[in-house]
């Protein structure tokens, strides 16, 4: 049974900030954030974590939902890099297999390409050769006609080669809220919708931040010996409210990158593994990811590198970048390609890129997403850019950056010293066991607890006046899980993240939002005005989220 983490614990941690000084306050819920409370938690400091949003609301469900070495990094000769992300690539296989699945690409070769059979060969020989040989399955070169079958619709016009290699698929925002569930039961106090609004100075340093509680408006504040800030594309907004109030002048760091997905049905482009996609006009890589993990079957054609507004909250999906994808997918898809009818959604992230130099002539695609930590006004800790698949180590090397600026300003206060940061700690699975038997998507995504959720769906089942939609077995018993297990507090961060609806569906599961509206009142004793009100935030959300291209 998983340790309770919900609306609830939310209201308890609340009250704790109101009483503790902590060691660390991380600002930010993403899954670097996550990653650091998960990592300092562990080595027996006192951690709190606030979220001015729903955890992962923000780059963290928007990416392109791969664990991956990144393969085009090697012709920008980032091996260290490349080297790093394979290592962890290999670590969230073994120890978070329900999250995170083996996926297979495949790469084609045409004439017209820059890059032949042979330097390509290269490459992926290098690129097993960096992953030590732990890949889930190591490079071939593919005769056409296999390479052909496996992508119904495939260009076949000037090809000469094809090869499969192998990468990963994971679901980003669950596991953000691994990383945090883990963290919480290792004793971190963590909170979503609650809004760092300004720091707390006290004798030149940043010891706190004065909060908001974005649920009932109440001021507050949380106080911690260091505070670490793991905003992502909000890194700037947030150094601002850092110096505001006279204490010296913010300099920009981020150059973000705006990138949009389209997902498509399954049945609508059958493929059978992953495509890497070079555009013919910028060289920018993009993808065919097929996910049979997400409600019934979708494939994830991404992404793009557009500007994004300097309020990451602002931007939207255009319809520019809807038709670079989708002539993209004609060029190697000329007679198959899917339409724009049949997109059954967008989504759209914003890459924390740290800003650019003139070597890269402006071109955000070509800008490394190696991560900068550094010290911050009042002695704080910023960390910017990096990737996803190496949230882990990023974090260990962000806690470790932290305690040796922590131990050098208060070297002569030994009432203040934190523990050794060389603890020792075990390499231990996310809270989540997976399971062994064979098993479905949803099973998989909730290990040994689907038990648990097959209960809840016994219990409020009749909540549902309509049959489970398909590809979403108990849908009300996941629903509860997640109201009592990864602390949900609106619907839309249970149809927008805990599960794929909005993604997934056509209808974006509209036909459930009364019933589950109901549990959702049931369970977080709300009013029918209330229970009304968040089905109309739910449907407002989504026209927003959709604004930028219908």
């Amino acid at each position: 049974m998983s340790l309770e983490f919900s609306y609830s614990t939310r209201r308890k941690n609340l009250e704790r900030f109101s009483r503790e000084t902590f060691d660390f306050l991380i600002v930010g819920g993403g899954v670097t954030g996550a990653a650091c409370a998960r990592d300092a938690a562990s080595r027996g400091f006192s951690v709190a974590l606030i979220e001015q949003s729903d955890f992962a609301s923000g780059t963290s469900s928007g990416s392109s939902k791969l664990i991956h070495g990144g393969l085009r990094y090697l012709e920008q000769f980032e091996f260290k890099l490349v080297f790093e992300a394979l290592r962890e690539r290999a670590w969230l296989l073994k120890y978070a297999p329900h999250l995170v699945r083996p996926l297979k690409f495949f790469l084609p070769v045409y004439r017209s390409d820059p890059r032949g059979p042979f330097i390509l060969s290269l490459g992926l020989w290098l690129y097993d050769l960096l992953a030590l040989f732990r890949a889930p399955g190591i490079h071939r070169r593919l005769k056409v006609d296999r390479l052909l079958e496996a992508m119904p619709g495939l260009k076949r016009q000037g090809i000469r080669a094809g090869f499969e290699y192998y990468d990963a698929s994971m679901w980003d925002d669950v596991l953000v809220l691994e990383n945090l569930r883990s963290a919480h039961q290792l004793g971190a106090v963590c909170v979503n919708y609650l809004k760092g609004r300004r720091a707390i100075w006290e004798n030149g340093r940043v010891v706190g931040m004065e909060t908001e509680d974005q649920e009932t408006f109440e001021a507050g504040q949380v106080r911690a010996k260091s505070v670490i800030f793991c905003g992502g594309a909000w890194t700037d907004l947030l150094g601002e409210r850092v110096v505001d109030g006279g204490h010296g002048e913010w300099k920009s760091w981020l150059k973000p990158s705006r990138g949009v997905h389209l997902v498509f049905d399954k049945k609508d482009f059958p493929v059978e593994g992953a495509l890497l996609m070079t555009h013919p006009d910028d060289g920018r890589i993009s993808f065919v990811m097929p996910r049979d993990d997400l409600g019934s079957g979708v494939v994830i054609v991404g992404t793009t590198d557009g500007p994004s507004p300097r309020d990451p909250a602002e931007v939207k999906a255009e319809r520019e970048d809807r038709d670079y994808l989708l002539d993209l997918l004609k060029r190697y898809f000329p007679i198959t390609a899917p339409k724009a009818s049949q997109i059954i959604s967008e989504y759209v992230g914003v890459r924390p890129l740290v800003g650019l130099g003139d070597e890269h002539g402006g071109s955000l695609s070509k800008v490394s997403r190696e991560h900068h930590i550094d010290r911050g006004p009042g002695g704080s800790v910023f960390i910017a850019g990096g990737k996803y698949t190496t949230h882990r180590s990023m974090a260990e090397e962000i806690v470790d950056f932290a305690v040796r600026a922590w131990e050098e300003d208060y070297a002569n206060d030994r009432a203040a010293r934190v523990p050794p940061y060389r603890m020792p700690r075990t390499r231990e699975s996310f809270n989540v066991t997976p399971i062994r038997r064979k098993s479905g998507p949803h099973e998989h995504r909730f290990g040994e607890d689907w038990s648990q959720v097959e209960k809840l769906q016994t219990e409020f089942g009749s909540f549902q006046s309509v049959s489970d939609p398909s590809g979403f077995p108990n849908l009300t018993g996941q629903f509860v899980y997640s109201l009592k297990y990864e602390m949900v507090n609106h619907l839309e961060d249970f149809v927008l993240r805990r599960a794929p609806l909005y993604l997934a569906r056509q209808d974006h599961g509209e036909p459930w939002f009364e019933g589950l509206s109901q549990v959702w009142a049931r369970v977080l004793n709300k009013s029918e005005s209330e229970r009304q009100a968040e089905i109309t935030r739910l449907r407002a959300r989504i026209l927003k989220m959709e604004e930028g291209y219908r």
